[in-house]
């Protein structure tokens, strides 16, 4: 059965747009009852224009000129709409605008929306967030080859079959570039999650109708944020350690513990990092790597003696003198089998625990440590406070307490 469409063109003057006694001429395209409108960048006198025939009055050349540029506008959009039919597209106004315009992408594929996509985000998204674009590009690419045995796939083909179709191909360790450490369910997702935002990205451009991720839904597994008790945090910062490099790798990791700072913050730590805070105490300020958020943050006594430990180390601007994030967990996993820490102690578990049992624990409100932690959004924060069953307890003590000493006093 074949669908009945409506199509119009219609001419017409933006008086309120006008100048010197003239106002330009916009065409509205108008498909299936929606319609777009957009200028010609032509101009005319506004008592020269009949809206009614929405044509130049007169015979005079100008009057002539104009109409013929006019028709000759509405064959030419007349074309455009013809030939999306003949193509056999859903068609619409936005559409035939982007076909006569010559902004049309309904040729556009994946890998030239992916490239598309890299060149705009350049200076937009950091340098590690396009490395892992460009890493989804290549798997979308052995997809193609391997499984589609095609080079390349139009915007147009792309529906809810091919991104199931591209999970099983992650799915499949044969599949993946480093053999040794295979995909797990969630980098798996994370490149299927990039390829929603490229399809978004897309749809936001006019470049597809229809967005081929409405139905699917992304599947991460959740995992509970690992952070070190009260003890556990005690006992590394009081274990013996005879080795320099083990006594250091422990200091920096007690002072993110303190500060909340992420790995690649707190090795970026500088002499210009450290400002005087509105209480004449001193206190860290910086963009962090990740989010460019500014984050202020006021020392607590045990971060600043272990700043003062290493001050000046080495002649360096540095503050701390800080491993690479290998050899940084490496180590702390050798603090931890020494202090008999059952958990995976790494230099993210530092920002956890910052999170947890130093703030959210003492009584610190959420929203202030939201600010600490450089979170844009506080619901990033309450991931944390899920977590925090010994100051609910303790909540729920106190709540007890004050309800008994109601009762007594009634």
């Amino acid at each position: 059965m074949r669908t009945s469409r409506t199509f119009k063109v219609l001419f017409r003057q933006i008086k309120a747009r006008g100048k010197n006694e003239t106002a330009p001429i916009y065409v509205r395209i108008t498909v299936n009852g929606k319609r777009v409108e957009f200028s010609t960048d032509l101009y005319y006198p506004i008592d020269e224009w009949n809206s009614k025939i929405s044509r130049a009055m007169g015979r005079n050349a100008d009057a002539r000129a104009l109409n013929d540029e006019l028709d000759n506008i509405y064959v030419e959009i007349k074309k455009c709409y013809e030939a999306l039919v003949k193509e056999g597209r859903y068609v619409t106004a936005q559409m035939v605008k982007a076909r006569y315009l010559g902004t049309d992408h309904s040729g556009e594929t994946i890998l030239g929306l992916s490239k598309y996509h890299y060149d705009k985000s350049i200076g937009k998204l950091k340098e590690g967030t396009l490395k892992n674009y460009k890493t989804t590009e290549r798997y979308l690419t052995d997809f193609l080859i391997k499984d589609l045995k095609i080079l390349d796939l139009p915007l147009d083909y792309i529906r809810y079959e091919f991104i199931v179709d591209f999970e099983a191909f992650l799915r499949n360790p044969k599949n993946h570039f480093n053999k040794r450490q295979p995909l797990k369910n969630n980098g798996l997702m994370k490149h299927i999650e990039r390829l929603n935002k490229l399809m978004n990205f897309a749809f936001k451009l006019g470049w597809i109708e229809k967005h081929p991720f409405e139905r699917y839904e992304l599947k991460f597994t959740k995992f509970k944020n690992g952070f070190l008790t009260k003890m556990q945090l005690e006992a590394i910062e009081t274990v013996e350690l005879d080795i320099p490099k083990l006594s250091c790798v422990r200091d920096v990791f007690v002072f993110c513990c303190y500060t909340g700072l992420a790995y690649i913050d707190v090795k970026k730590l500088t002499k210009q990092n450290l400002v005087m805070g509105i209480d004449g105490n001193m206190w860290l300020s910086l963009y962090r790597q990740k989010s460019d958020e500014l984050v202020k943050i006021p020392l607590l006594k045990k971060a600043e003696a272990i700043l003062e430990v290493y001050e000046g180390f080495e002649d360096s601007e540095r503050l701390l003198p800080v491993y690479s994030n290998q050899k940084m967990n490496t180590y702390l996993k050798e603090i931890a089998g020494l202090c008999k820490i059952d958990i995976k102690v790494t230099c993210h578990v530092a920002r956890h625990t910052f999170a947890t049992t130093v703030t959210l624990s003492n009584g610190v409100p959420i929203a202030t440590v939201s600010k600490l932690l450089g979170h844009a959004k506080l619901s990033t924060t309450q991931i944390y406070a899920n977590v925090v069953e010994k100051k609910l307890q303790d909540d729920m003590n106190k709540l007890q307490e004050t309800l008994n000493g109601v009762r007594e006093t009634a």
